[in-house]
């Protein structure tokens, strides 16, 4: 047992830097999800959102580079977290657009929070959908909710053990968002029929 010390040693000297990575990881998470915070309500309001979705980008390529010796906290929960809300804004910013979606590489977050960062999408764009029915344009309600079954469609073809990828509550949400989307805009399509036979008869008054 005379180089016991020195195995200690050596697993504390390990785990003095993976705490100091963890830090730096937990420190870099904040800063991606303030960044993509920000930029989200950048575009929900109609405002420039370049900047800080490009500082999040930077943001992530560099934390995936920073962990590439730590999977277990590169796949880690609070990690996970701030990558879908990275994937969401992106994605949501693409649609918007009407741009090809930035893949997981691009973005720089992996597969499995890109995959659930897709599944928050949905919600979104349910919000759009709405704000549309609101305003009285029952043609881009339809059209959201178009991509909202379009993203539920993909989602639901991923069927693996929650441990590989926890995506069946996503799935579950998505389903249940597009359905309340859809009686809602059936209800304003009636409505909106209902007013041009209205005006079209007090026309021919």
């Amino acid at each position: 047992m005379e180089n016991l010390d020195e195995i200690a040693k050596e697993i504390e000297a390990e785990l003095d830097e993976k705490d100091e990575v963890r830090e730096v990881a937990l420190k870099s998470s904040r800063a991606i999800a303030r960044l993509s915070g920000s930029a989200l309500r950048q575009i929900l309001k109609g405002e420039d959102e370049s900047e800080n979705l490009e500082a999040a980008r930077n943001e992530a390529h560099r934390l995936t580079g920073v962990l590439s010796g730590h999977p277990d906290i590169y796949y880690s929960g609070f990690v996970e977290n701030a990558f879908q809300e990275l994937t969401e804004v992106n994605i949501l910013r693409s649609i918007l657009r009407n741009e090809p979606l930035r893949g997981p590489k691009d973005i720089g977050v992996h597969s499995v929070a890109y995959l659930l960062g897709l599944g928050d999408v949905v919600g979104e764009l349910r919000r759009l959908t709405l704000d549309s029915l609101i305003e009285g344009d029952v043609e881009n309600a339809q059209d959201f909710l178009r991509k909202m079954e379009t993203i539920y469609d993909t989602i639901i073809q991923f069927d693996y053990p929650s441990a590989l990828v926890s995506i069946r509550r996503k799935q579950d949400i998505a389903r249940s968002l597009i359905e309340k989307t859809r009686g809602e805009i059936a209800v304003a399509s009636r409505g909106s029929a209902l007013e041009k036979k209205i005006e079209d008869m007090e026309k021919r008054l």
